[in-house]
């Protein structure tokens, strides 16, 4: 019962702060008439707690190591999913992937406790449209030997994304889908 309440408030929350309907041009360059930025849920105390309270949900029982995704979309995500993990006694790294390694200091592209070779890993976005943010993520943790279990999208805007990440051998899992939100 909490976890569908979880889902109903995340709905609730993402549709009323989270979407603009609109005509956008979309980092794809695709245009779209409605704007999706789940940061404005994800980094909200209320939107973090519901998103951690669903993706660990989604990871239990699945013997995930690590969790990350690209910079800026999840970024938050990530910083939500520690404190709830870690009270429900799942054993996670947590890391951000940089778009581009840094320049300088230790010229990292991934950033946290450090990746191993053939770690389970779920890789997290808060929007897929043609999905290349969750497929630099996933390149960028393949590069290190590891294995990427699937991706957690918190939208998915049904536009090719998944279906690019399948063909890559990456199960998408989708909170909501463009069509949850009559879109």
């Amino acid at each position: 019962m909490c976890e569908i309440n979880n889902r109903e408030a995340l709905k609730e929350l993402l549709d009323s702060q989270a979407f603009e309907r609109r005509p956008v041009v979309l980092s794809s360059g695709k245009t779209s008439h409605y704007y999706f930025d789940g940061r404005k849920v994800s980094l909200s105390p209320r939107g973090a707690y519901l998103i951690a309270q669903i993706i660990c949900d989604m990871l239990e029982g699945e013997n995930v190591e690590a969790v990350g995704g690209l910079t800026m979309g999840a970024d938050p995500i990530v910083g939500a999913l520690g404190p709830e993990a870690y009270r429900r006694g799942l054993d996670l790294s947590l890391f951000i992937v940089r778009k581009e390694a840094k320049k300088h200091g230790t010229k990292q592209q991934i950033e946290g406790p450090p990746l191993k070779p053939g770690q389970r890993v779920v890789i997290v976005d808060d929007v897929i449209t043609t999905g290349g943010s969750v497929i630099k993520a996933v390149q960028a943790v393949r590069e290190l030997g590891c294995e990427v279990v699937k991706a957690i999208v918190l939208v998915d805007r049904q536009e090719g994304g998944t279906q690019n990440l399948e063909e890559m051998g990456v199960k998408v899992e989708p909170v909501f889908t463009a069509a949850d939100f009559g879109l």
